[in-house]
């Protein structure tokens, strides 16, 4: 049903358009798709994006959006993290000089540690990836990635490129160079013989050098040529740092650049503007990052491959209009424009900036042309006061339900435009308006579609499928690189003004109170949820299995089941439910029977309607990034084997957040959870152990004063399994009841290969014997790595180190597991990554912790 919200609107018939699809598409809407991709991956375009209730541009914003559009020149930054990005550089290129500027990430920082929540591996790529487009919005660049996945510390280049697989990670260097089309690559860390201090790094910088050399070149990556890009050869690739007589560059002394400044429109340092970009970075503990005081920022830039540059990082390329063939004219047209502008009344410029979009569109096709059509297109409407919006009652939606869509648009100008329609691409319909839109007088105007059984949910677009290695796996290439998903319901209105068309891309966003900007989603009508991630199973024993289901989408009715592993049972086949309303629930139970010793997976399946949906409905919420909306399959490790406790009731002190407790419980323990209040002989009393989660001793105020209270504990006949904690920030510099340290060079005392052999230093200790004897193939599919910040030093006369394991080539380490008797208890520390094991499934680390809570019982 369609209907006009307007007194002169009439009703008009839906029409069908070129169909738009991400799964089939013709060379020439590919190259439309990566113009897209230019254009959401532009943060400097979404400032002039005024709709949904923002306010529009200034005109000292929008005069320099002008000045920027008259310059050409692209810059590729390069590093292999969130956060390793120099924030100032970027901002002094993009708002400084004007500079199509972006940042490749590597990988999403998935592999990280969290400083403000429990969010880890691909939850915390998703979060680390806003906070990267959030930076973007305050320093003015571009965001882009590979597929690459942040697998956690590693120690050599070599390392690195062998898990990601070097070639896949090369290829979508090359294809981001390809579609942006720099002038010139800048990475943050050296090649060798330099070191980046991290595999990540030194690699990121290896693979921009490579792909600096045969992004040119048509034989390189020839899929990609197939696909509609065309080849791109850069400049140069420079090193935003050294002294130029380390050997690391190619010759010559370094460029110096002083990169401080002021932004012109808002008159704010570029140190403060990049201070308020890296804050973004909250995760990583940078929410107090300041900027400078604003004075010189002299930085150097070393010469790495391509042709040399003396005076500037910029030498020897024409970032001007005239660098384009027919581009002098728009250059010409561009300056008068931009010394003609008058920031009271933008709206003067119009005629002269629709002369400009006139020349622009009989140029040839070329992304860069495209990208500037786009700059352009937001300039004038920002010119006219022209901002569109798109708004929902509810946040979500489902496929095979209708949504209601209010559009409106609104113009501030007198300059004529007329609102010729609306289109929804994905679904190939066209919504006829023909109005004049007039100033000040809003124009709504109501549809409402269907989405079709099967829809796209949404999910980030990199974890639709499970990855492979060190590399997320992403079928269709075209997404590659892009830091978000497209809308899920894109939005473009069509206008026309002094005889051309306009197309304003846009999206839905909810008017629901509190969550005013928050994008429309595609959900699954019913949301799956497991109370555990891992399954422990004793092989021929019966386990329930139980499963919540809730109606995320009015009534909702259908059957479960479970897929399991190969010659397992589960009873019975399939369960029935019947939910009246949205926020409904029930919890249906199997009973899962384990034949063999084996590790597998069970997965949720509902049938609604005759469609299967397998998803959870995961949000991540913080303050400074919007509501994140995950849908992953409803998937529990499944781990049949031999796990023997001893005790019964399992204290929990949280720290960073982990999932410690649901592990415990996994083992069949009672877990109470503690805190300062009860870091004391009632609040212990009746505990076996205590288990002191990762980085309380960096996380926690209430942990140093009690520590007494715990020690004592372990003299009474308790015992504590301390996990890691990082050297720097530590609220107490005592960690265990004997004195231990972990200062020092933090990169010395880990071990990132998750397959080191380890060897048994004490294999007759309880810790290895009771109640599970451990061995070799328990150290089997461990995974990311073997641990960190083992401690550097302790009193060798009351810890007993357990293990010896180290990466190749260098020495045993013996702390990953130290041991000290204290009384009649255990005190246990280790930097054994078990918060990354035992969520994992990984039968020996479960067994291994088993016997470390079960000391002394």
């Amino acid at each position: 049903m369609l209907r006009g919200c307007c007194k002169s609107a009439d009703h008009r018939s839906l029409t069908i358009v070129k169909p738009f699809s991400l799964h089939t598409m013709s060379r020439g809407n590919y190259r439309g798709l990566c113009l897209g991709f230019l254009a959401a991956s532009c943060l400097w375009l979404s400032s002039c994006l005024h709709g949904h209730g923002e306010v529009p541009p200034s005109g000292m914003a929008t005069r320099e959006a002008l000045r920027h559009f008259l310059q050409m020149g692209t810059v590729l930054h390069i590093a292999a993290h969130p956060d390793d990005e120099n924030t100032q550089l970027i901002t002094y290129l993009a708002r400084g000089r004007g500079y199509r500027t972006a940042y490749l990430s590597l990988t999403r920082g998935d592999g990280g540690q969290n400083e403000i929540g429990a969010e880890f591996d691909e939850k915390l790529g998703v979060l680390r990836t806003q906070e990267l487009l959030a930076a973007r919005r305050i320093d003015g660049g571009r965001q882009f990635f590979t597929r690459a996945i942040d697998f956690g510390f590693s120690k050599s280049p070599e390392e690195t490129l062998r898990i990601w697989d070097k070639q896949k990670v090369l290829a979508d260097v090359v294809r981001v160079i390809r579609t942006f089309r720099p002038d010139i690559l800048i990475t943050r860390f050296p090649v060798p013989p330099g070191s980046g201090g991290h595999g990540h790094h030194t690699a990121s910088a290896m693979l921009a050098v490579e792909a600096f050399r045969i992004s040119g070149d048509p034989k390189a990556f020839p899929e990609q040529i197939e696909e509609g890009l065309q080849p791109w050869q850069p400049k140069r690739v420079l090193w935003n740092g050294g002294d130029g007589r380390g050997g690391i560059g190619i010759g010559g002394a370094p460029i110096q650049v002083d990169i401080a400044g002021t932004d012109p429109d808002t008159g704010e340092s570029f140190s403060a503007m990049a201070g308020r970009s890296r804050a973004m970075h909250k995760s990583q503990g940078f929410g107090n990052f300041g900027g400078g005081n604003g004075g010189p920022n002299v930085q150097n830039f070393t010469l790495l491959a391509g042709e040399s540059a003396t005076g500037d990082i910029m030498d020897g390329i024409d970032t001007t209009w005239s660098r384009v063939d027919g581009g002098s004219e728009i250059g010409r047209l561009g300056a008068n424009a931009l010394a003609g502008f008058n920031t009271n009344t933008p709206s003067a410029s119009v005629p002269a900036l629709l002369e400009i979009r006139a020349k622009l569109s009989a140029l040839p096709k070329d992304p860069v042309i495209e990208d500037k059509r786009l700059q352009l297109d937001d300039i004038l409407k920002a010119c006219l006061g022209l901002s569109v919006e798109t708004t929902v009652t509810g946040r979500e939606v489902s496929p095979g339900e209708s949504v209601k869509l209010h559009h409106t648009v609104t113009l501030l100008s007198p300059f004529p435009v007329r609102w010729i329609s609306v289109r929804y691409p994905t679904l190939r319909k066209e919504l006829s308006a023909g109005f004049t839109v007039l100033p000040d007088a809003p124009v709504p105007l109501d549809s409402t579609q269907t989405l079709p059984r099967g829809y796209p949910l949404t999910h980030p677009y990199w974890l639709l499928a499970p990855g492979s290695g060190g590399a997320f796996r992403v079928d269709d290439a075209r997404l590659i690189g892009r830091p978000e998903n497209p809308p899920s319901l894109p939005v473009e209105f069509v206008f026309e003004i002094a005889g051309q068309t306009l197309v304003v891309d846009d999206q839905p966003f909810a008017r629901d109170a509190g969550n005013p900007s928050q994008p429309l989603a595609v959900i699954a009508p019913v949301a799956l949820h497991f109370d555990t991630s891992v399954a422990l199973f004793a092989p021929g024993k019966p386990k329930t299995i139980e499963v919540e289901v809730t109606a995320a989408r009015g009534a909702a009715s259908g059957t479960l089941q479970l897929e399991i592993p190969q010659n397992w049972q589960a009873a019975p086949d399939k369960r029935t439910f019947q939910l009246k309303e949205t926020g409904a629930k029930t919890r249906l139970q199997f009973t899962v029977t384990a034949n063999q010793t084996a590790t597998g997976t069970i997965l949720a399946v509902a049938d609604v309607g005759g469609s299967r949906f397998t998803q959870q409905h995961l949000e991540i919420h913080h303050r400074h990034v919007p509501v994140l909306l995950l849908q992953p399959p409803a998937r529990i490790k499944a781990v049949s084997g031999s796990f023997s406790v001893r005790g019964t009731t399992v204290g929990y002190l949280p720290g960073a957040g982990d999932d410690t407790v649901a592990s415990l419980k996994q083992l069949g323990y009672t877990v109470r959870i503690l805190s300062g209040t009860n870091l004391n002989e009632p609040g212990l009393r009746g505990l076996d152990a205590v288990v002191i989660g990762v980085r309380a001793f960096n996380e926690r105020s209430d942990l140093a004063s009690n520590l007494p209270a715990l020690f004592d504990f372990v003299t009474q006949g308790g015992t504590i399994v301390a996990q890691y904690n990082r050297p720097n920030g530590l609220k107490t510099e005592r960690l265990g009841p004997y004195p231990l340290s972990i200062s020092g060079n933090a990169p010395q005392w880990r071990v990132t290969d998750e397959q080191a052999a380890v060897t048994l230093l004490a294999p007759h200790h309880p810790a290895l014997t009771q109640p599970n004897r451990i061995v070799a193939e328990d150290f089997d599919g461990w995974v990311q790595e073997r641990g960190a910040y083992f401690p550097s030093s302790w009193d060798k006369d009351h810890y007993i180190p357990l293990l010896a394991m180290s990466d190749p080539g260098e020495s045993p380490l013996t702390s990953s597991i130290l041991v000290a008797q204290h009384g009649k208890g255990y005190f246990v520390y280790t930097g054994l990554a078990f918060f990354r094991q035992l969520p994992a499934g990984v039968p020996g680390a479960y067994r291994l912790f088993a016997n470390l809570v079960s000391l002394g019982k």
